[in-house]
């Protein structure tokens, strides 16, 4: 059993994908201090909330292995099928932005041709998985957090302490949103001339930072009222339960754990985690902006706003940093992704299918069999999105239209004696097909034409993970109350999962006490609900009367990322 401070760590490390190093800062670089806030809002809330799910699994299913096969256990053959189809989208498509942006930076950095970098990265996963498996993979999650805080320390310290001040960044960020369009193509042209300027595309869409922000109050960076960062916080917020609650990595990290570690865990992991995107997106994505870097709209949404300020004011170290911290970020949640999908394999195919009596060293043989075909295969596919124009940005967005319809069926599962089974199946594969239709809809419908571009559009995307998440949700509740009234035992449930070999190792008085995992049950709701509220609702409705921030609103917003760094990184180092 883990204790608290390593799963801490292991949630941290895992939850911090090349996605929340390059992502958020584009966000940052897009719409200004609310794409840092809603990115790291946005995608913490899973992680609290999931605190509740982990409790109520050492509750209900101690002995399981994966989330799969409770579902097995309570809802049969069909829907085992069904979320184990969701199951694999979640990994893969998770692997995919590791590989995405990874490649892409390693490319930019170093030179090295973006597909051999998208094939050569799976095989440092693979190598480093399949030596030491989930041990390795909680073992070293604690090195791997506290390297990745190092970096962003140092970036933060950096650009408001070292460089650059809070006052400095607000009147570079106040300059740039000051310039008109025919200013901004002066600056972005090979020789000052509107006729050689690179600033708008074909199409007359803008491509650089520069000028008034579409969409912001003002039209300035300086705001949370931003029509553009509120969508994507509500498909960030949507996308990200289904990477959470639909991805089996994070149900192994819950199994894992003690009762006490699972609740402690998540929310000690959630907060500190929240520090990663927010504070290094306000930091490196804001500087961007202040800064006027070169960075056009495609290099942002490949993930190259980090590596390019951290160029730009430390050099070569600077990339290098840059470079160990997204290593950090790849090896461990592709390694966790890895063990994700053969552990799916290994006991929901190989054994629940083709060898019901597989012992430990079989399904041992079988996961890393798994491990290796895993990693080549998301070579391949890395490199096939990246030839069909999908960076990580696209990616990103889109998560949720495929998975958002297996977050709340799951969530039943756990917590509802009454959520139907066959409802569970119609409502996620009815979620899934409304929501595809729904984006593709979308995209007709505001543009006139459907391609990579207009689908990748945020009203079209925001469109398809509400539909997801809300219609799956809406079928599940009514054919559960209304069409099918069985209520089921959750204390049948248990028995019903087949252990290995009869292995009860990690199955202790803890793990069995009802009246503890009640308590602590009670414990990680209040908490977990509190703070995602908080997160989600109250700090964002807070900052609205501000509108546009003045300097000093403006350098306490950066005090505030700046110390949730520095105490998240002392949390960390001091509690494994």
């Amino acid at each position: 059993m883990v204790k608290t401070g390593l799963t801490a760590s292991v949630i941290i490390s895992q939850w911090t994908w090349a996605a929340t190093l390059l992502q958020s800062s584009n966000v940052a670089w897009q719409y200004g201090v609310s794409g840092p806030f809603w990115y790291a809002s946005g995608a913490t809330i899973q992680i609290l909330v999931f605190g509740v799910l982990a409790i109520s699994l050492k509750d209900v299913a101690p002995s399981a292995h994966t989330m799969c096969e409770i579902v097995r256990a309570r809802w049969g053959k069909t829907a085992h099928l069904t979320f184990l189809f969701f199951g694999f989208c979640a990994n893969i498509i998770v692997t995919a932005m590791l590989l995405l942006g990874g490649a892409a930076t390693v490319e930019a950095l170093t030179g090295v041709n973006y597909e051999l970098a998208s094939f050569l990265i799976p095989w440092g996963v693979i190598l480093y998985t399949s030596a030491g498996g989930l041990k390795a993979t909680f073992m070293a999650s604690y090195l791997h957090t506290m390297i990745i805080f190092a970096v962003l320390i140092t970036m933060i310290t950096v650009v408001y302490i070292k460089v650059y001040s809070a006052d400095q960044m607000y009147d570079f960020l106040d300059q740039t949103v000051s310039y008109t369009t025919e200013q901004c193509e002066a600056i972005y042209s090979t020789d000052g001339t509107p006729e050689t300027s690179f600033f708008m595309d074909d199409s007359g869409k803008k491509q650089m930072a520069c000028g008034p922000v579409a969409g912001n109050v003002q039209g300035s960076y300086l705001t949370m009222i931003s029509s553009g960062g509120l969508m994507f916080g509500i498909i960030n917020i949507i996308g990200n339960f289904g990477t959470v609650f639909v991805d089996q990595s994070y149900w192994q990290s819950a199994i894992a754990a003690r009762p006490s570690s699972a609740a402690r865990g998540y929310l000690l992991g959630g907060i500190c985690w929240f520090a990663i995107p927010f504070s290094l997106a306000t930091s490196l994505g804001l500087a961007s902006t202040a800064l006027m870097l070169p960075i056009n709209s495609g290099e942002a949404g490949s993930g190259l706003v980090p590596p390019a300020v951290a160029d730009h004011l430390l050099g070569q170290a600077g990339s290098a940093l840059i470079l160990i911290m997204l290593f950090m970020a790849i090896v461990s949640t592709g390694s966790a992704e890895s063990i994700a999908v053969s552990s799916l394999i290994a006991y929901d195919i190989y054994r629940e299918y083709f060898n019901p009596e597989a012992t430990g060293k079989q399904i041992l043989w079988v996961s890393r069999i798994v491990i290796v075909c895993f990693g080549i295969f998301m070579g391949l596919f890395s490199i096939a999105l990246n030839a069909m124009g999908l960076n990580l940005g696209w990616v990103y967005l889109f998560m949720g239209v495929v998975i958002g319809s297996a977050v709340i069926p799951l969530w039943n599962m756990m917590t509802w004696s009454k959520a139907s089974g066959k409802g569970a199946v119609i409502a996620a594969w009815s979620g899934f097909a409304l929501a595809v239709t729904a984006w593709l809809s979308a995209a007709h419908i505001t543009s006139g034409s459907i391609s990579v571009a207009t689908l990748g559009d945020n009203r079209v995307m925001l469109s398809g993970n509400l539909v997801a998440i809300l219609s799956s949700g809406f079928i599940h509740f009514v054919y559960s109350k209304f069409f099918d009234n069985e209520v089921f035992d959750f204390d049948t449930l248990d028995a019903k999962i087949q252990l290995v070999e009869q292995d009860l190792s990690g199955l202790g008085a803890e793990q069995q006490d009802k009246a503890y995992l009640k308590k602590m049950k009670k414990w990680i709701t209040v908490r977990g609900w509190g703070l995602t509220i908080i997160l989600a609702i109250v700090w964002p409705l807070m900052s609205v009367p501000a509108q546009v921030f003045t300097k000093d609103y403006f350098a306490f917003w950066v005090l505030v990322s700046v110390a949730w760094g520095f105490g998240a990184a002392s949390e960390c180092l001091s509690c494994a």
